[in-house]
Formats: structure tokens, sequence, C-alpha cells
């Protein structure tokens, strides 16, 4: 017995169901009867007995077959709930179509792309795509033949955002007719639209094998959200990025989201503070797209499938060697010294990765570490995946290596790092390699007296520093290391060594560099809130080494057995004195204290006896084992690194890029190292005109939330200009301007003349 609900309930005997409702014969029909089933199903629901998801339930159907067969029922009667054998030769059983369906079959016969269907009905592409294919639609014969010279004009394109600018002429200068390619042949750099807002040409021609990058179209708009972004693109090209992508990775072709436009949504989504492919699900790709020139940015699965296309050519660490190479060229002065610190992600996923001690939590945790290195104003140069989660003595001289093949045999750089790579005979190395070092000294030192600490004063970086510093010569590894001591007092009297091999410079000048390392930490906490760089590039895993050694799981096991007994025999010690202290002023009677002590001394036998053979059993047990072993039945994997290292290299060139404008506002803005990423932040999120002309795109910037930042955008604008830059893929000229706004007034008076309008 079944019992469907209160009132109905289903019997099965045999090969028979029976429905009853209140106990009474409600149906009775055989198992093999659909039929019945069904029409007794729909009796059930229509009648009020009982509801459509508990019939679904019960009787193993889905609701969606429940509503089919009352439709079936209504359209048809008894009969249409027959279903003979194989389709019938008639013609589709399906519904008919609905006024929707007719309206996109009337919309498709004018000619309207899909794309342009979906923006007037509020579907996507995909839908109408869908609902086309259920209907059976078919084009024309005439239509499958676009590309001849007498070709019918275009109707009407359909709108795709919801901008004001949307209704603006549009230029109305076509493209002569394309032809076909012979195989082998790289397709001419033109597009095949006439409409920026409509590009289904071109991915006609990208989905034919014709096309490996979508050049931008521009369309003018008004009040564009976020067109703030392309203050971006002069730094961008200046960078390098595009051109030492196309030298490493070629291209994407066949593509309508090729492998510059690929990289340039990535980098300006990045500044836009979207840098994860998924957080465009919450913006509109319409509006994104006319930024770039496209009638929509590449989404959420787009720009997944084209990173995942770009790391498994392996290419990530030469493109990141390449954008440092010209890093260094372009900007050799702040490369002096180098700071060197590994950044730690913590790992929450279902795999068993290596572990790392996580200091923000305080506590050891599946990790991976980053190893970057930046330059003395903070800005990183490259960064390495540790393998393992290495520590700073181990991976220094990879890291050094790699800075070494940067900066040239020649160059001597001053390396700074943290206690973590204190070693001397590391040390030695490193000079044995023409870098010289500058870090904290580990360790207890003798205390220096306070009368020998003398004030030193200096103004460095635009900045007044003071100081209360000691320096003196120290000797390491015996004496054959010699190296220089710069001890500071603070004026709460604690002192800070610090070592370096430096000794042409001044202390204060050494002493700044030292606790400048946290412009370095500042920039961790930057790009981990700012763009996300601890998330996880993609769920990849890849095998790791099965012969890797890692501590010994059994021993930690009995480590801690060891100190819970230790524990526990002191605690018994400690009780056997204090009876035996309270005996002696006869606090306690004579034959209780000794069989106490009895007791006792039995279980400190037993205690030692328990420790010794955890301590034999400790003995045996090797240090290390291979981590096939620590991890019997488990896969031994470590997480996926090309996507992740690739993915952190576009946003260290988008952290390049919001620098670089920094150093450009950096002589008009005097809060510039407080303020200064934040006006770059507001001035790439502003809305923008945007004005494609012959030989110019204009883009007219809204004035900023006071008078004096858009006074200091346009001083920005202005040395922008200087650069003619044009747009990638363009020939188009950038020229940036702020929109016109009077002097702001007094407090209490009110301007008559409004700013220009937005």
């Amino acid at each position: 017995m079944v019992f469907v609900n209160d009132a109905v309930s289903l019997q099965i005997e045999a090969d028979q169901r029976v429905i009853l409702v209140h106990g009474v014969v409600y149906s009775h029909y055989s198992r093999e009867d659909r039929t019945a089933e069904a029409y007794a199903l729909v009796s059930l629901y229509e009648s009020g007995y009982v509801d459509q998801n508990d019939l679904a339930r019960s009787f193993g159907y889905s609701t969606r077959t429940l509503r089919r067969f009352q439709q079936r029922l209504h359209s048809g009667g008894l009969n249409a709930l027959v279903r003979p054998e194989g389709r019938p030769a008639g013609g589709s059983t399906g519904p008919q179509p609905t006024a929707r369906d007719r309206t996109i079959l009337r919309l498709k016969t004018r000619g309207l792309s899909n794309r342009g269907i979906g923006g007037r009905l509020g579907l996507s592409e995909m839908m109408i795509r869908k609902i086309l294919r259920r209907l059976g639609w078919q084009p024309a014969p005439e239509a499958t033949l676009p590309l001849l010279p007498k070709a019918d004009p275009p109707t009407e394109p359909a709108t795709i955002s919801h901008s004001p600018s949307d209704h603006m002429p549009l230029p109305a200068a076509p493209p002569p007719p394309p032809q076909r390619q012979e195989p082998g042949v790289k397709p001419a750099a033109q597009s095949f639209d006439r409409n920026p807002l409509d590009r289904s040409m071109d991915r006609l021609w990208a989905a034919l094998g014709l096309l490996d990058d979508a050049l931008p179209l521009f369309a003018p708009a008004q009040n564009l959200p976020r067109a703030g972004v392309l203050l971006a693109v002069p730094a961008l090209l200046a960078s390098g990025l595009l051109a030492a992508a196309e030298k490493i990775y070629g291209s994407l072709a066949p593509s309508f989201y090729g492998l510059r436009t690929t990289l340039l949504a990535y980098v300006l989504l990045a500044l836009l503070r979207i840098p994860r492919p998924e957080a465009l699900k919450e913006y509109s790709p319409g509006e994104l797209g006319r930024i770039v020139g496209l009638d929509r940015m590449p989404e959420v699965k787009t720009l997944r499938r084209k990173l995942s296309q770009l790391a498994a050519r392996k290419g990530s660490q030469a493109l990141g060697q390449e954008i440092a190479q010209r890093r260094i060229r372009e900007h050799g002065h702040v490369f002096g010294f180098l700071y060197v610190d590994g950044h730690v992600r913590a790992y929450h996923g279902k795999h068993t990765i290596p572990k790392a001690y996580v200091t923000r939590a305080r506590l050891a945790a599946p990790a991976t570490t980053d190893y970057w290195v930046n330059d003395k104003r903070g800005d990183p140069l490259f960064v390495v995946t540790a393998e393992a989660n290495a520590a700073l003595t181990r991976m220094l001289p990879a890291v050094l290596g790699e800075v070494r093949k940067l900066l040239g045999p020649q160059r001597r750089a001053t390396v700074v790092f943290d206690r973590g790579g204190w070693s001397p005979k590391l040390f030695r190395e490193l000079l044995a390699w023409d870098f010289d070092l500058l870090t904290y000294r580990k360790g207890r030192t003798r205390r220096i007296a306070e009368a020998r600490f003398t004030p030193h004063k200096a103004k460095l970086d635009g900045r007044r520093v003071r100081y209360l510093l000691h320096e003196q010569p120290v000797r390491f590894l015996k004496g054959k290391l010699r190296l220089r001591q710069i001890t500071r007092l603070t004026e709460g009297g604690h002192q800070t060594p610090i070592v370096t091999s430096r000794w042409d410079l001044r202390a204060i000048v050494l002493a700044y560099r030292m606790f400048e390392r946290w412009r370095q930490e500042n920039f961790f906490k930057y790009v981990r809130e700012e763009y996300l760089i601890d998330a996880l590039a993609d769920y990849e895993i890849e095998p790791d080494d099965p012969n890797r050694s890692v501590p010994n799981p059994a021993r930690k096991a009995i480590e801690k057995e060891l100190r819970r007994m230790r524990a526990q025999l002191g605690k018994l010690r400690a009780n056997y004195a204090a009876i035996t202290l309270a005996a002696r002023p006869r606090r306690l009677p004579r034959t209780a204290a000794k069989k106490a002590k009895e007791k006792l001394r039995t279980e400190i036998a037993q205690a030692k006896a328990r420790l010794e053979k955890l301590q034999a059993q400790h003995h045996a047990l090797a240090r290390r084992v291979p981590v096939a072993e620590a991890q019997k039945g488990q896969e031994v994997v470590k997480l996926s690194t090309e996507r992740k290292h690739l993915t952190n290299v576009l946003r260290m060139v988008a952290y390049h890029l919001e620098s670089d404008l920094l150093e450009l506002i950096r002589p008009h803005y005097k809060r510039v190292e407080e303020e200064g990423r934040t006006f770059i932040q507001a001035a790439l999120q502003d809305a923008a005109d945007l004005e494609p002309t012959e030989d110019q795109l204009r883009i007219t910037l809204a004035p900023l939330s006071s008078p004096h930042r858009s006074r200091v955008l346009e001083a920005l604008c202005q040395a922008l200009n200087q650069t003619h830059t044009r747009f990638p893929g363009t020939q188009l000229e950038a020229h940036y301007a702020v929109a016109a706004c009077p002097a702001s007034l007094k407090s209490g008076h009110v301007s008559e003349v409004p700013c220009q309008e937005f």
C-alpha cells in the first residue's frame, strides 16, 4: 500500500493497480495500461484530490509529464493519451506553436539575427536558436548566399543595449565584400559588418574559419558606463603584453574573440574589478562590449574556454619573462633593490595537497605558495610557484637564477627578504652570484646599550625619515663571512638588527629600504582584495612526484602520544610529592598516605614503561617517507599551475597599468601616496561619451566628484594624448578629454550654469 496523501492511496496486487480515494475504489487497471493510468492521474488532479507533486513522487513521473498528459487529454481526448509505436508518419505530435513562437518566426523571416530577436523579446541568443530548431525553421535559399556582390541590403539591426546611445546614427560606410581565402592564407584584417552593434557577419566568418580576431568597431555612445577604463589603453600597449603574447601564442584563430581581444578584455575587466570570468554574470555584456568596440563582451564560458586554450599551450612562464624584460628596460632605475617574499594561498577543496603555514589564520592548512619579486616601489616583476610549498631558503636560488637572466650577467642588485630566508651558507652563495643582501637578523642577539645609538635623518623618496641607529661588523661561518649589522632603536626601546653586505650606502638608507619591505606586504593585501589572486583559476589537478619526501605521519602520531604521556607522568610525580609533603607534618594518617603512595608508585612505573615503549617506536620510524607511502590509498596530486600563473601574469599587468597612471598624476596630486590608487579606480569606473571619427576615437569623460579631482583627470588626459596611442586593432587614435564643468563656487552659492549632462 502506497499512501499518496491523506485521502488517496495506491494498492498493487500482482499485475493490477487499484487507486483508492477515502477507501473507495476510484480506478482499477492493469499495470501495463499506461493510457488508463494517465487518465486516472489527470482525473485525480483535476478533481482536487491530490497535488501534482504528490502524484509525481508516488507514481514515478515528473510534473512536466503529468502536465503533458493533461494537455494531450484536453486537446485530443482519450485517443491522444495512447502512445503509438514509433514516431507517427504524419509529422510531429508536439505542442502547437505559441504566440511567442509565431513572433520569432515572423521576425526571422524579416531577416533579423538571432541576437536581434533575443534583444527585442528579452531572450538569450541560445534560447532563440533552440526555439527555431524545435520549430523546424530553415533559411530561404537566397539567404544562404550573403556574400554575393549584389546581396540585398541588411535590415535595421536589433538593439542589444538599453543605453540612450542606441538610437544615435551609426557610421554608414560599408566595407568591400570579402573574398574567400585560399587554405593556409591569413584572412585580411577587416570587418565585414556595417553595424557595430550587430557583428553577425564577422561571427559567420569566424565560424567558417576565415577570421583570426574581430576588429573593433566603435559606435557613438553617450554616458557609457565604465568607459573610463579606456584610460589604461596607452599604458597597456606600452607594457608590451599584446606583442609578447602574439610572439609566444601566435593566435587563437579561427575565432571571433581572438588573442588580442581576449587579453585586452581580461586586463580591462580586471581594472574594472571584474577579475574572474564568473563575475561577468552581473554585468551587461552589451555595455561592456561597446567599450572595446564589440557588440558583446565575451561571457563566462567563452572567457573560460579562451583561458583554457592559452593554458594548454604552456606559455605563461615565457609571457611573464617577456613582460619582465620590457619592464626592466623601461623602468630599470627601480630595480636596484628587489624584494622577495612568499604569498600563501589557502586551499579549501576536496583534494589532498601539501600544507603550508597560513600567517593570516595562524595555522597550517592545505595551500600553495607563490614567490613574488617586487621592485623598490612595490610593483611586481615576476612570480614563481613553489614546489610543495618549499621554504624561502630553498626557493631563493631558483628565484635569483631567473632574476639574473632578466638583469644580465653584469648588473648587481640588492635582494631584500625577511627572516624566512636566513641562512649564512646561502648568504655566501648569493655573494658569489654577484647579489647583495639585506635582511633581518634571526635569533637572539646581545642587547646594545642605548647610549651607543646615534640619530640619523634624511629625505628619501620625498619623505623625511629619522632613525636611531647603531652599526657594527659581524662575522658568521667561523669568521669566513663578514657582514654589516645595523640596529634600530624604537621609541619603545625595541632593537631591530639588520644584516647586509652593502658597505657603500649610508646606514639610514639601508634601514629605510629594509623597513620599506612592508610595501610588498601591502601589495599582497591589495591584490588579494582587489584582484582576487587567492581565488582558484580552475579546478584542474596535476600528478605530483610520488617519491617526494614528506615528514612521516606515523611519527607525528607517536610524538603526540609522547607529549601526553610526559604530561601524565609529570602530574603523577607532582601528586606523589604532594602526598609525601602532607604526610610529614602528619596531616594525613600514615596508613592512608602509605596506600596512596603505593598506588602512585605503581602508576608511575606503568607510565614510565609506556613512555619507554613509545620512545623506542619513535626512534625506529624514519623521519621522512615518500609521499605515496604517507598517502596510502589516495591519489598524489597537486593543483594545476599553468592557468593560475597565466591569470597572475595578466593581473600583474593590470597592477602595472595602475602604477603607470599613478606616476602620471603624481606631479598634479599632493595626496598621491594616500589616495592615488583610489583616484585611479574612480577614473577607470567613470562614464564617458564615445565619438568615433575617421581617424580618432574621442573619449569624453564625465567630471569626477570634486573640481580638484576633475582637474587632475584633465592633466592625465593631456599626458595620455601626447602618447598618440592607436586603439589595438584599429587606426583610430585615442583622444581623451573631460566634459566642461564650471569652477566650484563658495559655500552657499549655486551655479546657474550646469555641468554638461551625461
